[in-house]
């Protein structure tokens, strides 16, 4: 087939959305499909991307609309740039957004007649805090919006119940598919984390708890890191590494506790071996949908320790990959020492990379593969 994926971030942006697009395209280039990613410009994209098309791109529309900074916004192309793009014997296109990239899906779907495929990966609501506009007009304009375009595509899916929930909140009820995003799990099975540990100055017996992902208000670092030091209290070898950047890790650097270390932002190339070096990962965040970091969690081995939300419930099995409980201080720290209690870490380790299999990228890409030839033939019996 020839798949176009539309999507409003793309690597070198770091987040899970790019992550994810990144490695489904290399997934469905492995099974023998030609793959053409649209995304837009960034000032660190290297010199030649073979069958990536860039557009025009703002990061001061990026600041405007409270998107992180590594995240351009994406600006619409004019006739002469779309008359140049590789659009019209597509067979099938994939967005990740509603919003322009989603626009400009249905747009080149008229021009090549291929199906729309939507993966809804953003609960939009918890990051309005980003935006200068009210957040009640921020969900009465963004609501109506995403049903609308959700209504007009030929597949909807979700990576978790998170985002199920959110579109049946927003007004969509037709079909959704949950459809998780994928892992490498060859790279997170071999990775060795001993040099992570000695670059942080993390003693090989020490147990090292891990947070790995963006530093922002919806992440409740103050709760995870006041979480860690009451656990602490009980186990005062405990140490967590703070892995990555964003807006909040200037203060919660300030008012770290002793044991808490940030190691700022990792090379992508490197997160296997920083989680492999964890003996369990820890989050309070309750805004996830599927992030990838906790699946790149299992996929090291490292058992999850997270704040109840629909997307800890879609990764844990109680008690065989991780636990899952309320999102205060003292109920993450008991589920902290319940993980890491030496009868029962091995077993939670285990289970971790085992239930990680199921992520793995040869699966999902052929998962995503019969997504499109589902929908390519649905198109063709409709005509």
């Amino acid at each position: 087939m020839r798949i176009g994926i539309i999507t409003a971030t793309y690597l070198p942006s770091r987040n899970g959305v790019a992550t994810s697009t990144a490695l489904f395209a290399r997934g469905l280039r492995d099974r023998g499909h030609e793959v053409r990613i649209f995304a837009p410009r960034h000032p660190l994209m290297p010199e030649r991307e073979p069958d990536v098309y860039r557009l025009n791109s703002s990061f001061a529309g990026a600041r405007a609309l409270g998107a992180p900074a590594d995240y351009p916004v994406m600006l619409a192309p004019g006739p002469l740039l779309t008359a140049r793009l590789p659009l019209r014997d597509l067979e099938v296109l994939h967005t990740m957004h509603p919003f322009l990239a989603g626009g400009l899906a249905l747009k080149w779907s008229r021009l090549s007649g291929a199906p729309v495929v939507y993966t809804a990966h953003t609960q939009y609501d918890e990051y309005l805090h980003y935006t200068p506009m009210p957040p009640r007009l921020g969900r009465a304009m963004l609501r109506p919006h995403v049903s609308a375009f959700a209504r007009r595509v030929d597949a909807v899916l979700a990576p978790g119940q998170a985002m199920l929930q959110m579109l049946h909140a927003y007004g969509y009820m037709g079909k959704v598919e949950l459809f998780p995003n994928p892992v490498d799990l060859a790279a997170f099975q071999a990775a060795d984390g001993a040099a992570f540990r000695t670059a942080h100055h993390v003693s090989p017996d020490a147990p090292l708890v891990m947070y790995l992902g963006r530093l922002a208000p919806e992440k409740n670092l103050d709760v995870m890191i006041r979480a860690f030091d009451q656990a602490r209290a009980s186990r005062p070898e405990l140490r967590l590494l703070v892995v990555g950047d964003g807006p909040s890790r200037a203060e919660a650097a300030r008012t770290a506790p002793e044991g808490v270390s940030f190691t700022g932002p990792v090379p992508y190339a490197q997160v296997p071996h920083a989680l492999a070096a964890a003996d369990a990962f820890l989050t309070a965040s309750t805004s996830e949908v599927l992030p990838m970091s906790m699946i790149e969690a299992l996929a090291a081995g490292s058992p999850l320790v997270a704040a109840r939300s629909p997307a800890a419930l879609d990764l844990i099995e109680e008690g065989v990959n991780g636990t899952v409980r309320d999102a205060t201080p003292q109920a993450l720290a008991d589920g902290l020492l319940f993980a890491l209690h030496p009868e029962r870490l091995g077993g939670l380790q285990a289970g971790a990379q085992a239930s990680a299999a199921q992520y793995d990228l040869p699966v999902r890409a052929q998962a995503l593969e019969e997504v499109y030839q589902r929908v390519l033939a649905g198109r063709n019996a409709r005509r």
